[in-house]
């Protein structure tokens, strides 16, 4: 009895430490007036982001450490992570700042140092003199970006190790993500660990960052260029903790002096650009520690497709965002123009009624689903069996119930459900891997898949049918447009991060069964 007592006390208090803890890293709330901001303003912002070609999927505001406005835009979601793409690699630069600290490294060190049995039998003059610094601040010196290369392999810091360097490493910018990998590869070296499982208690742990996942090479590398998946608000965390200079609730979580020296320009990306060029371009600032200077004195950490952690700190503000769009500088355009302004010392008189159209707005937010336009001519289930197509599709099978499509897609790899609903946005899971940017790491993960869907189904004609796949712990969707004739189908594939020019990425054709 005494020791069941003691058990339900002991539970009884773990449970408060946890909720307390994590009341402690919770992000404070406030009104945009109250901290000096126009809720009209931000109202204008939402209202321009609608009028553009940019797809937002999250916005967090902060200003003096207080979200003042947030959103998603339905099917996205709070408690859903994104995949942040290149925006992962002010990550990986924050666990070369914790291991530098702990002394397991230098960022002096010689990169050829940690690897002499990945070493070519000839190592270059450049390749000796290449440091930890250099991969910081992408100035390795190789003539192009080698990722795409390097990611085919099975060992990629073998392969980067033979990728020629052009340039005296240090003397020119690159954007290069398998450097970035490489200082993954090398935190992992120098502490036994995971650069994901060093962060841990370092800093996903004190800031409250629950269940963070990142990719891996094919040898159990984390990725470190791109592959980390955090919510929103955890990115918003991240910025938060650089704009007070590495502190968070009192505490010094960021090694001194570190913040400082990852947000300053230590190489200028084209030194040759016009003054003119340069001033019109965030990404012609300068470059930190895989980190981007940005006009107006900020600085931020972002992703392909618009995946953003921005700090600006002579307005105390930060801002996250997870999007896609073709046009980046797009979007920092807008925030530039609109919010920017918008920020002003001292708190602003109370304006109930901008705060409810700015909160009806916020809770309004969706990406627009298409509504049926004709009466189709396929509701019952239906078997295609496609002919021999580069993405391995046996066959689709079409099973119309209610406001239902279920497509079960036939691959080399497995049988696939996926659920799609009439004019609105199905929630699901599926395993079937979306379109991504970069494949290679993809075909060695583990523990990423089932990947959380939303699905939408439409009539465009009688004939043809849309459908349309959102990946929404991804910035990107999967459209497959199938034209029924008699027997036959037609599917184009399409992604969305291809431009309409390109348009389909497969045309696939079938009989049916």
């Amino acid at each position: 009895m005494k020791r069941t007592l003691l058990s339900v006390l002991l539970l009884s208090t773990f449970l408060q430490l946890k909720v307390s803890a994590q009341t402690a890293n919770a992000l404070q709330r406030s009104t945009p007036e109250a901290e000096g901001v126009s809720a009209s303003a931000i109202s204008t912002f939402l209202d321009s982001v609608a009028a553009s070609k940019h797809e937002f999927h999250s916005f967090m505001l902060l200003r003096h450490g207080k979200v003042i406005a947030e959103g998603w835009w339905n099917p996205y979601r709070s408690d859903l992570r994104h995949t942040l793409y290149s925006l992962s690699k002010s990550f990986t630069a924050t666990a070369v700042g914790f291991a530098r600290a702990e002394r397991k490294l230098s960022l002096s060190d010689k990169v050829v140092s940690f690897f002499p049995n990945e070493l070519p039998d000839t190592v270059s003059l450049n390749f000796q003199q290449l440091t930890v610094k250099d991969l910081l601040t992408m100035s390795v010196g190789q003539e192009s970006d080698p990722t795409g290369i390097v990611s085919q392999d099975t060992n990629w810091v073998k392969r980067f190790l033979n990728v020629p360097i052009k340039y005296q490493s240090g003397s020119r910018f690159l954007y290069n993500s398998m450097a970035t990998y490489m200082l993954s590869a090398i935190v992992s070296k120098v502490t036994g660990q995971k650069v994901i499982d060093y962060l841990q208690p370092r800093l996903f742990e004190p800031l409250g960052i629950a269940k963070p996942d990142w990719e891996e090479s094919p040898k159990h590398i984390n990725t470190g260029g791109w592959g980390l998946r955090l919510r929103t608000e955890d990115i918003a965390k991240f910025a938060q903790l650089f704009l007070q200079k590495g502190k968070w609730n009192g505490r010094q979580i960021l090694p001194q002096g570190w913040v400082e020296e990852a947000s300053t320009a230590h190489i200028i990306q084209h030194p040759g650009y016009s003054q003119a060029k340069r001033d019109s371009s965030d990404w012609e600032q300068g470059y930190g520690y895989q980190m981007w200077r940005c006009r107006n004195n900020a600085y931020r950490g972002d992703g392909a497709f618009g995946q953003y952690a921005i700090v600006i700190p002579e307005q105390d503000a930060v801002i996250a965002i997870t999007s896609e769009t073709a046009d980046m500088q797009g979007e920092l355009n807008l925030i530039w123009k609109i919010l920017l302004p918008a920020m002003q010392k001292g708190k602003l008189p109370a304006n109930t009624a901008a705060d409810r159209i700015l909160n009806n707005k916020l809770a309004a937010l969706a990406l627009p689903v298409k509504k049926d336009a004709m009466v189709p001519s396929l509701t019952k289930a239906n078997t295609f069996v496609m002919e021999p197509n580069a993405q391995n599709i046996g066959s689709l099978q079409f099973n119309f119930q209610n406001s239902i499509c279920e497509v079960i897609v036939k691959r080399d790899t497995g049988v696939y459900p996926i659920r799609f609903a009439a004019n609105t946005w199905q929630q699901g899971e599926t395993t079937l891997r979306g379109p991504y940017l970069v494949s290679g790491a993809r075909n060695s993960l583990a523990g990423l898949p089932p990947f959380k869907v939303a699905a939408e189904y439409t009539w465009i004609d009688s004939n043809t049918l849309e459908l349309v796949l959102r990946y929404i712990e991804s910035p990107h969707t999967q459209t497959m447009l199938c034209r029924f004739s008699g027997d036959n189908i037609a599917v184009d594939i399409k992604r969305s991060f291809n431009t309409k020019a390109i348009g389909a990425v497969a045309t696939l054709k079938g009989k049916a069964q």
